[in-house]
């Protein structure tokens, strides 16, 4: 009689095992997306970093929905059309719920054909060039509106109205600086000269040579990825901040740190929604999970804090919808906002891009930035600004995409 009860409770609790065990959910995948490799890995790998934060910190809160996230991590290797194909393995062979990811446009151009097809769902944290809208994009970068107008006006208030153009030679660069010749125009400035370089080339002298022939007021830098470091390097060779300044759009403090550009831009100019210097709580929070997980003396900046925030974003908006159903998701996530180390961010109902603050800030030779203006509040975001019409903008992004024979980047 003994032994029946002892083989009875044996079982009762091997089964009671089982039950538990079966009833655990299965974690859900999410894909995060970026440039582990090549010339654009100095900037992204930070972003994976800031990404793979947030996921963390929902998942020891409880996951969402009671289930744990499983990041899948995909290196884009700085080539857009690896971006495509790995967003499409992501979707179809790992089955994520969402995609976090992409840097340039290029490469956001080529994953939101691949998200749109699936109907599906991109995350994408990089201030980028506008013109642009997609039901299947969640755009936590900064418009035209948001960073490059406003630093436009106010150069030409403070430092001078002689600009020289510079950039990487891809769709952010050309049609960033496409617009701003137009606002120059209108503000009675002149643009005394463009360059272009490849991405991940190292042959900046033509361009010193022509910024030395023309001598601007001011250079403002579209340059992306580790050309950065080349084209500082000749910079300091023959200038300083005060002599010429630099105002760039698409560098930060990781950039500034992983570079040593800590010399070079001392005194030079950025434009972004978030610095690492911003004095909040929110923001103090951040930087110190930030730097628990990876390191005191790493820094973040502002596609980091966009992508951690994104995180947060999706997240609350797979609570709010009770789903991870990418369309549900984007019917949630139009109503989110968030207070966050930059501000208040909010979703924009009609075009899925976010209000933020809009910045201008001065690098100290400590590589952080210093805000010198900012706006009054966050800024509602405007994808196609009032002074384009849409027809010229769809004619100036085909004819790029003609001249580089069917990509965004030139070959």
């Amino acid at each position: 009689m003994r032994t029946a009860i002892v083989i009875s409770l044996f079982l009762l609790v091997v089964l009671l095992g089982m039950l538990l065990y079966r009833s655990e959910p299965e974690p859900i995948p999410v894909g995060v997306l970026h440039s582990l490799s090549g010339t654009m890995a100095a900037s992204e790998k930070p972003v994976v970093d800031a990404t793979l934060l947030a996921i963390e910190q929902i998942n020891a809160a409880g996951g969402v929905l009671g289930r744990q996230l499983k990041p899948v991590v995909a290196d884009g290797a700085s080539d857009p059309q690896r971006f495509a194909e790995l967003a499409d393995q992501l979707i179809g062979r790992d089955g994520v719920r969402v995609i976090f990811g992409c840097w340039t446009s290029a490469s956001r151009k080529r994953v939101m054909e691949v998200v749109e097809q699936h109907r599906h769902l991109l995350i994408y944290p990089v201030q980028y060039e506008g013109l642009e809208a997609s039901d299947h994009v969640v755009y936590i970068g900064a418009t035209p509106n948001q960073q490059v107008i406003p630093a436009i006006t106010w150069i030409m208030r403070h430092l001078g109205k002689r600009l020289y153009l510079v950039g990487s030679d891809y769709v952010y660069p050309r049609v960033a600086n496409w617009l701003i010749r137009r606002q120059v125009g209108i503000l009675g400035g002149e643009i005394v000269g463009e360059s272009y370089i490849r991405l991940g080339s190292n042959d900046v002298q033509s361009v010193m040579d022509d910024i030395q022939r023309l001598q601007p007021d001011v250079v403002i830098n579209t340059i992306n990825g580790s050309s950065l470091k080349a084209f500082f390097s000749a910079y300091r060779q023959h200038w300083t901040a005060s002599s010429l300044p630099v105002m760039s759009f698409s560098l930060g403090e990781s950039e500034i740190q992983s570079m040593e550009l800590q010399a070079a831009m001392n005194g030079n100019y950025v434009s972004w929604s978030y610095v690492q210097s911003l004095e909040n709580q929110e923001n103090q929070r951040l930087i110190h999970a930030f730097q628990q997980r990876y390191g005191k003396d790493r820094v973040i900046s502002d596609p980091m804090e966009a992508a951690w925030l994104g995180v947060h974003m999706w997240a609350d908006a797979v609570a709010s919808a009770r789903s991870f159903d990418p369309a549900s998701v984007l019917a949630a996530i139009r109503h989110r906002s968030m207070r966050a180390p930059e501000g208040i961010v909010s979703i924009d109902y009609k075009t899925l891009h976010s209000w933020r603050m809009a910045r201008l800030a001065k690098a100290r030779a400590d590589g952080q930035l210093e805000v010198v203006w900012q706006s009054d509040s966050a800024v509602q975001p405007v994808p196609f600004p009032l002074f384009i019409e849409h027809e010229q903008a769809e004619a100036f992004l085909q004819s790029l995409y003609d001249h580089w024979h069917g990509h965004w980047q030139a070959p």
